[in-house]
């Protein structure tokens, strides 16, 4: 009997929103800072999944301009109905800074789920976690988690319910507060489901730190009264450390075509030795089923969420591997590839100029919540090792260049060739620790006269160590062993929601927009 191995979504893919579409199964997740917005995975099995596309990918659809550290995209929601996806998300301008979160919900649509999506159709701002449901008469409903930052108020105030009108492409008639949660505080992350004459509510509850928990409720109207599931919550780790997948919430569910359910829901594997997740929060499955009384259950004892789980009755359709390096022969980036906040234009990036190059032209700096030359990946393996090769010709110790790995604007681990009035042509060490900058070599190493130089990174658990050389053959470490377990939500403060990151970045803090030449860039997930 075929298994499914959780997580099926490795590395930074919170939030997961399923759908199935006849024979095709779609997992949307939240990418908050990063652009383009909102990854969607694909599969045929729910074992094997691939990225296909990102929809939100122009700036009139997200302009995440001056955006917070994991402001962004919160919690996207896809359905589907009569022929058309739909794809609900939130941008969130603020969330960290006093009491408000000012976050905008968006609707946007399409009839190919990856090809072009259609401009943004406002919804509200009243709070986040927005989701489309389809009733079976035709009408549709919007519910999200409603805001309160009155003093001595319950900010997570309850699940409010609207109805959407398709026609005047807006939010009509009266809001209801449906649900206001369990004992287990921080409702939010809501979707609905109609079965046997009910209507289902799932929340997430607890925080998305590691009492996360999954709750369930149903209604015979649609606006109420909703009854808790008598064994609330339905999935959680909360209290039992053993597990190796924790904070254990915020989910969805799908029917397969033979009748059988599932629950995708958020995860995070912390390392033993740090107890952080560097992985950021992933996505797993669990099996379900319907007990007589028409409350679903984990299919099996309990309410712990399991790494193995048994797999669908459909015929098992694995992808093919992504490859492990890039050598930029394409004028497209790689899928892999994100930047923060906006597109990176010719002005900043380009893949033609130099065939077989990524050039990136030194915008401003690590700091700046606005126009970065950066590009990465997620870490998607406790091991890994990066490698990239880049030309730079810098003429002062305001541009720089080279091999990141990163949390955010905040914190991260910096390896880059830069110039000083002393050795001329340096290699460096950069390092941010919530916020405190470092240089840990001081005015680094000389290289002065060389045309191109390699970087490496090697990552194992929370171990991070640089090296360099001058033809890829011969590799010198370079700075001392750094503690990669900083680049984890865990970590920061306020509480962050990403996960860590590695790729090619580019500062020119004069304005001259000097540029750097990335030969390639290899990603392996194992410590070679």
């Amino acid at each position: 009997m075929m298994k499914i191995i959780n997580p099926i979504l490795k590395g930074f893919n919170p939030d997961p929103s399923i759908l199935r579409v006849e024979d095709d199964y779609y997992i949307a997740t939240s990418t908050f800072e990063w652009f383009p917005g909102v990854q969607i995975h694909h599969s045929k099995d729910l074992i094997h999944w691939k990225l296909v596309t990102r929809p939100l990918n122009r700036i009139s659809q997200l302009d995440m301009r001056g955006n917070p550290i994991s402001g962004g995209i919160w919690a996207p929601a896809l359905s589907y109905h009569n022929g058309v996806f739909y794809l609900i998300y939130t941008d969130v301008k603020s969330w960290c800074d006093g009491v408000f979160k000012d976050s905008h919900n968006y609707l946007v649509t399409t009839t190919d789920i990856t090809g072009d999506w259609s401009e943004p159709t406002y919804l509200n701002s009243s709070g986040f976690d927005p989701s489309l449901f389809h009733d079976d008469d035709g009408r549709k409903w919007l519910v999200n988690m409603i805001w309160d930052y009155r003093k001595g108020k319950n900010p997570f105030a309850g699940i409010v319910l609207q109805e959407y009108s398709e026609e005047e492409k807006k939010l009509v008639g009266p809001i209801t507060n449906i649900f206001k949660g369990t004992e287990l505080g921080l409702v939010e992350a809501p979707h609905l489901y109609k079965r046997n004459g009910y209507y289902y509510l799932i929340t997430a509850e607890g925080g998305t730190r590691f009492e996360h928990a999954v709750t369930f409720a149903r209604a015979k109207e649609l606006t109420g009264p909703y009854e808790l599931h008598p064994e609330n919550p339905i999935l959680t780790s909360w209290k039992d450390p053993t597990l190796e997948l924790q904070r254990t919430g915020h989910a969805s569910l799908v029917e397969t075509q033979d009748g059988e359910w599932y629950l995708a829901h958020l995860c995070g594997r912390p390392i033993p030795s740090r107890g952080r997740c560097i992985l950021g929060r992933e996505t797993g499955i669990q099996k379900m089923r319907w007990d007589e009384d028409d409350w679903i259950r984990l299919d099996g004892e309990g309410n712990k969420p399991q790494l193995e789980v048994e797999a669908p009755s459909l015929s098992e359709h694995p992808w093919a591997a992504p490859k492990e390096r890039d050598d930029f022969d394409s004028d497209i980036l790689n899928i892999h590839f994100q930047t923060l906040r906006v597109p990176l234009m010719e002005d900043s990036l380009s893949l033609t100029e130099r065939p077989g190059y990524l050039r990136l032209k030194g915008r401003e700096s690590l700091s700046s919540k606005y126009t970065q030359s950066l590009v990465a990946r997620r870490q998607q393996a406790f091991h890994y090792t990066a490698t990239t090769c880049v030309e730079f010709s810098p003429d002062t110790f305001q541009q720089m260049a080279g091999l990141i790995s990163l949390y955010d604007n905040n914190n991260f681990f910096y390896l880059y060739i830069s110039y000083c009035e002393s050795k001329g042509k340096i290699i460096n060490i950069m390092t941010c620790n919530g916020g405190d900058f470092d240089e840990p070599l001081a005015e680094g190493v000389c290289i002065q006269g060389w045309e191109r130089c390699y970087f490496r990174v090697k990552v194992e658990y929370h171990i991070l160590q640089f090296y360099y050389s001058p033809d890829g053959e011969g590799w010198t470490k370079i700075g001392p062993v750094f503690d990669a377990s900083i680049l984890s939500d865990e970590y920061t403060e306020p509480h962050r929601f990403t996960g860590a990151f590695v790729g090619l970045c580019c500062q020119d803090l004069s304005g001259r927009r000097n540029h750097a030449d990335f030969d390639f860039f290899e990603y392996v997930e194992k410590y070679i």
